[in-house]
C-alpha cells in the first residue's frame, strides 16, 4: 500500500477501547517506580517480596530457610529490594526483620489497578 493510501488518524478522536491507565506517568514518577519493577523482575526477589508482604514482618532466618540458596545470596536479593524502596529492615540482635513499605505498594498498585479505569463500551 502506498503512503498516499493510508488514512489519517485523528489522535483526539474517541478510541474504540477505554484506556487502562487513568493517566500517563510523568518522568519523575517513572524514575521513581522503574527500580521497583526492576527489582521485582527476578523470580527469587519476587518470591521474597511475596513472603514479606504476606505477614506484618518476617525474620531473615525464615526467608533464608525457604530457598535452596546461600545466606549471602538471599542477603543480596534483600538488599536490592531495600534499595528499590520496597521493604524496610530492622536489626534485632543477630537477626534482621523485614516488612513491606506500604507507600511503595500503593505506587505500584496504582499502575496495576485496572478496576478504576472506565469500562469498555460493549459492541452493539
Amino acid at each position: 500500500m502506498s503512503k498516499q493510501g493510508l488514512p489519517v488518524v485523528d489522535l483526539r478522536a474517541v478510541a474504540c477501547c477505554s484506556p487502562i491507565a487513568v493517566r500517563a506517568l510523568d518522568a519523575d514518577q517513572a524514575a521513581l517506580v522503574a527500580p521497583m519493577f526492576k527489582a521485582l523482575g527476578d523470580p527469587v526477589r519476587l518470591r521474597l517480596m511475596s513472603m514479606i508482604a504476606s505477614v506484618p514482618e518476617i525474620c531473615v532466618c525464615d526467608l533464608t530457610s525457604a530457598f535452596d540458596l546461600s545466606g549471602p545470596t538471599i542477603s543480596h536479593h534483600l538488599k536490592v529490594l531495600r534499595e528499590a524502596g520496597l521493604v524496610d529492615s530492622e536489626r534485632r540482635g543477630t537477626w534482621v526483620w523485614y516488612r513491606v513499605r506500604p507507600e511503595a505498594f500503593r505506587q505500584l498498585g496504582a499502575l496495576l489497578d485496572v478496576s478504576a479505569a472506565p469500562a469498555a463500551v460493549a459492541d452493539a
